[in-house]
């Protein structure tokens, strides 16, 4: 009977990880067996008693073995459950479900009915809404062969612009989108991609075409010092590693060559609502070269300050490294706002107490969203630059003893409507901007004129007036999300003589002399009126 009693307690531990329909099962068999066992043991005491006992007890051994099988698989769900939430923290996102690790302890039997543990799962930032609507956003949703190592990207951006003052050397100026009419040019051709493993990070674009000439003649700061900084960066629109820290929602610290956010739209076309960016975009920085931290507090906000060598430069224009940071903020999924601020920056060359300051900020808002009509979606942008420059001979707030005005003022706004499932998209927007002293203003490329050697024929003194405005309308045919066949036409005018004219802007037997001298019988045709109509393939993988 003790024995019995041993196995009863037994059953009665078992059953306390079971339901209620089995504790009721093995305690209506604990009580039969007892029962016909002293019945046997009472009435008659025979050698024959003992086997039966012995088959009860092999009845409530198979009993036993069944219940722990039982146990150990609801042991095995449990585990998976709790398996399958389990954060993979370094990229902010769950793992794909499997089983439970190997090696891990059974769960014990007072254990199996517990309830699971909750674990809070971090999302990835900006991901909880789809912001492929925004302009400067690529809208590819997904990316053909990318591996948990690399994910490619590649770029085509190709376009045929007809200019209406029909310029005898086929030049555009002040533009850093399109530098060629009447002719069919490759503006970039990118090939690279990101790479991520254990949170190791690393980007690399290159910009082969008419952006490995274009982009490095903006930028004065090359001649300052040896090694050729403008050849050694000429095919590279952006290069970084880093490192992501499972902080908050993520910490990214990167150095290189990374993307400039100031003035909205992108350097990529594919990504924006235009081709032709208005002048707050266009003449503001693509690119920056020096150290960048990106902090995510939460998945709708973005603090990411810079340490750089200053303002669209591969290096130091003086002594002085530039500053700056840039807020970004999507609370809903209709709504992006974002400021950038440039500041403490002496990026005149050879002039170093002559300080930058720069503000720039946009909103972009989602105003109708309704995919069942024909015209599905419409938002707008806007974003409002200010800045000046102090020292040096120059002043912020006017004209006085400390030297001429010399600051920036500019907005561009900007309404698009998708339809047909977004298929199809028209903008329609423009701009303007007041920069006297010409600091941020694109030099004419006039006999070959660069950042670097300037021109007679278009100052950028301190004090030099400087007014334009543009506008434009932009039609998009989106048959996948990896193309955009575009068209587009242009209207820019300026207070001065800026765009090419009918003469063209080359000297008759091209390029003559220093592009700094004034060439012997030969004035560049600089008319206050452009219009243009672009026509462009971009697609992007």
């Amino acid at each position: 009977m003790q024995f019995l009693s041993g196995l009863t307690l037994t059953l009665l531990l078992l059953a306390t990880s079971t339901s209620a329909q089995q504790i009721t099962k093995i305690q209506q068999d604990t009580d039969d067996t007892v029962a016909n066992t002293s019945s046997s043991n009472a009435v008659s005491p025979t050698p024959g008693s003992n086997e039966q006992i012995l088959k009860e007890l092999e009845h409530m051994r198979a009993r036993i073995q069944e219940l722990e099988t039982q146990l150990r698989n609801q042991s095995t769900a449990t585990a998976v459950q709790v398996h399958e939430v389990a954060p993979d923290v370094a990229n902010n996102q769950l793992v794909s479900p499997g089983p439970p690790p190997m090696g891990q302890p059974a769960v014990g039997i007072l254990q199996a009915q517990a309830p699971p543990a909750t674990v809070e799962t971090k999302s990835e930032p900006f991901a909880f809404a789809d912001f492929s609507w925004l302009s400067g956003n690529p809208r590819t949703k997904d990316t053909p062969y990318a591996t948990k190592f690399f994910t490619p990207e590649i770029r085509f951006d190709v376009n045929y612009t007809y200019d209406f003052n029909h310029p005898a050397d086929n030049t555009i100026g002040g533009s850093s989108e399109i530098f060629r009419s009447n002719e069919f040019q490759l503006t970039q051709l990118g090939v690279g991609g990101d790479f991520h493993w254990d949170n190791v990070r690393g980007r690399l674009m290159t910009q082969f075409g008419m952006y490995s000439q274009t982009q490095p003649r903006n930028d004065p700061s090359a001649a300052r010092g040896q090694w050729n900084l403008d050849g050694a960066y000429q095919y590279l629109a952006e290069a970084y590693g880093g490192y992501h820290f499972n902080k908050m929602r993520g910490i990214n610290v990167d150095a290189g060559i990374f993307m400039s956010y100031i003035g909205l739209w992108s350097f990529y076309n594919f990504d924006n609502w235009t081709y032709q960016p208005s002048y707050v975009s266009s003449n503001t920085p693509w690119f920056f070269n020096g150290l960048r931290i990106q902090m995510f507090p939460s998945d709708k906000l973005k603090i990411e300050p810079w340490f750089i060598n200053g303002w669209q430069s591969y290096g130091k224009f003086n002594n002085r490294p530039g500053f700056g940071a840039e807020i970004l903020w999507r609370p809903k999924g209709w709504l992006s706002l974002v400021g950038n601020q440039y500041f403490l920056g002496a990026d005149t060359l050879g002039v170093k107490n002559r300080i930058r300051y720069h503000t720039d900020d946009s909103i972009q808002l989602k105003y109708y969203d309704n995919p069942a009509r024909l015209m599905d979606k419409a938002a707008f942008t806007f974003t409002l630059d200010a800045g000046c420059e102090s020292g040096g001979g120059v002043s912020c707030f006017g004209n006085g003893s400390s030297g001429p005005k010399q600051s920036f003022l500019g907005f561009m706004e900007y309404n698009r409507f998708w339809f047909h499932k977004d298929v199809f998209a028209f903008t329609v927007g423009g701009g303007a901007i007041d920069n006297p002293g010409r600091y941020l203003v694109l030099l004419p490329p006039i006999n070959g004129a660069t950042a670097i050697s300037g021109t007679p024929y278009f100052t950028e003194n301190p004090g030099d007036p400087f007014k334009a405005w543009d506008v434009q309308g932009t039609f998009d045919y989106m048959p996948s999300q990896y193309v955009t066949f575009r068209w587009e036409y242009t209207h820019r005018g300026s207070n001065v003589p800026y765009f090419s004219g009918p003469g063209g802007i080359t000297p008759l037997g091209g390029n003559t002399g220093n592009p700094s001298s004034l060439v012997t019988g030969f004035a560049p045709d600089l008319r206050k009126y452009e219009n243009r109509g672009t026509v462009a393939i971009l697609v992007k993988f």
